[in-house]
């Protein structure tokens, strides 16, 4: 996980399933809220979130978590419609995580 490699524990990572209670700043868990809103319901982002991303974030930080966000969120689709899925891991989580068929 690239994520541990970058000074994350395991438990981090997991804790980040349910963000809003996790032990991340809160400039933290508005780029979580960023990148879920951009996965799943990009249209919510309006002017009153923006607002608050601009308080935490320059417009070209704003500009890298999205493309950032947006890489990922294009290579898990590919992943997906490829079936590219990790067989090592429970179909159970790959359900969770929306990659199962």
């Amino acid at each position: 996980v690239p994520a541990v490699q970058q000074g994350m524990t395991e438990e981090m990572v997991a804790s980040l399933a349910d963000f809003e209670k996790a032990d991340i700043t809160d400039r933290e868990k508005l780029a979580v809220q960023f990148a879920r809103r951009m996965a799943t319901d990009h249209h919510s982002m309006d002017d009153d979130f923006f607002d608050l991303l601009r308080a935490e974030f320059t417009d070209s930080e704003v500009f890298e978590l999205g493309m950032i966000t947006g890489q990922f969120i294009g290579y898990g689709r590919l992943i997906s419609i490829l079936d590219l899925e990790d067989p090592n891991q429970p179909e159970a989580r790959r359900h969770e995580h929306g990659l199962a068929r």
